[in-house]
């Protein structure tokens, strides 16, 4: 029997970023900025030394992202926090300084090769004790129930076949009261062609969806509050990146959006 398409996906997935462990270079779902130049572990230590929100953006980039959900949350001391899709670690070191030794951060990952480096990462940040990298998937946490205060994602939740169980998970794993803070593209008028390329999916393209579905996905799940609280026209950024964008079609060029949702879990009575 053949592989479904869903595993398909998932094994592309794997393999292009495990091999992106490897040779880390700017993503094309992101615009370089400021600083340059690649995300590699100098870089993660230097950022979680620093307080410079440019270069912390510079090095999101070479970590694969298309921008840092930790603008836009307040962490607390001591709370607990779950990267989607960590990668090589940037946002769960510096999300580690915001809750301090009383707090706990997750990354979660598929690719063994980004748990890998992401563990390094952290000891030479010093923020070892701190953080738990877990090998997974997004569609099945190795997390206990409600035992998160925030989930956080960089431009991942895109590369899941079923973004429903993802976000049912998200629901899950949240402490009633939680929240979730996601940065993510969405997309307007995508070819189908591209939707079935498995290069397209691994390329943060191929797995987008309209932001109303996305936006909807999130409430099914069980969130009192899915809402977009910034929205940036990616569609430039990935034409120039030259490795994402689709040619235009008869119905025109589709739109690409980076969004940042904030989605609240019901607090309890």
């Amino acid at each position: 029997m053949g592989k479904s398409q869903e595993e398909r996906i998932k094994e592309a997935v794997k393999a292009y970023y495990g091999a992106r462990a490897q040779q880390v270079v700017p993503s094309c779902c992101g615009p370089e900025v400021c600083c340059g130049g690649a995300g590699t572990e100098e870089q993660a230590v230097a950022v979680s030394q620093a307080d410079s929100p440019c270069c912390a953006d510079e090095w999101a980039v070479g970590s694969l992202g298309c921008g840092n959900p930790l603008d836009f949350v307040d962490i607390q001391q001591g709370q607990v926090v779950l990267d989607l899709g960590s990668g090589l670690g940037l946002e769960v070191i510096l999300a580690a300084r915001m809750v301090g030794d009383k707090g706990k951060v997750i990354g979660l990952d598929m690719t063994p090769e980004m748990i890998d480096r992401a563990t390094k990462n952290a000891e030479r940040a010093g923020v070892q004790q701190i953080t738990d990298f877990r090998l997974g998937e997004m569609e099945n946490m190795p997390v206990d129930d409600e035992s998160v205060d925030l989930i956080i994602s960089n431009c991942v939740v895109n590369l899941s076949p079923d973004k429903e169980r993802v976000f049912r998970e998200a629901y899950r794993v949240l402490k009633p009261g939680g929240q979730m803070l996601i940065s993510d593209l969405v997309s307007t008028g995508l070819p189908e062609e591209v939707r079935k390329d498995l290069t397209s999916w691994a390329q943060c393209l191929g797995g987008t969806i309209e932001e109303s579905e996305y936006l909807d996905l999130i409430r099914k799940a069980g969130f009192e509050e899915a809402v977009v609280v910034e929205k940036v026209d990616a569609t430039a950024l990935l034409s120039g990146a030259g490795c994402c964008s689709p040619a235009p079609t008869e119905s025109g060029r589709p739109r690409i959006d980076s969004i940042r949702v904030r989605a609240v879990k019901e607090a309890s009575d």
